[in-house]
């Protein structure tokens, strides 16, 4: 009963911030729950959607150059840009951050409830992209191995 109450009161709040993701992520889990899927789909998407979703967006950022939009001249033109290289140097802290994200969900998954509690509120009250948890546990992993150093 406390999962049903939890997900409509976060209903209300995808409602009221007018957030489609959050709505849509909300009623599909109600859906399966209500109709019983939910322990067998549950287990398999929560052990395999980070996987499936990081594959989604990167077909999604690949579809330029798939379509011949950005080709070799393309990149060759964007590196003469300062931005560029900052755009370079984030994507790669970012992915490496996101690896340590990965770690830190595998070996402590209790504070996975906070990391989820702070995305669905960015993505309620901000109008953030729930990419929050994976990137959150890699910033939370990399802070906690900072402190653990000085320790």
């Amino acid at each position: 009963m406390q999962a049903y109450l939890f997900l409509f009161m976060l209903l209300v709040i995808a409602v009221m911030a007018k957030n489609q993701s959050l709505l849509i992520a909300i009623i599909v889990l109600l859906a399966l729950k209500i109709i019983g899927l939910d322990n067998k789909i549950f287990t398999l998407v929560q052990s395999k959607g980070i996987n499936w979703g990081v594959t989604i967006i990167t077909i999604a950022v690949l579809v330029p150059i798939a379509t011949g939009e950005i080709g070799f001249r393309e990149l060759g033109n964007s590196l003469k840009s300062p931005y560029a290289w900052i755009a370079l140097v984030s994507g790669v802290f970012v992915a490496l951050l996101g690896k340590s994200g990965v770690v830190l969900l595998a070996e402590d998954p209790h504070i996975t409830t906070a990391l989820v509690f702070g995305t669905v509120a960015a993505v309620a009250l901000f109008n953030g992209v729930a990419v929050g948890p994976l990137i959150g546990a890699g910033i939370a992993y990399t802070a906690m191995k900072i402190i653990e150093w000085f320790h």
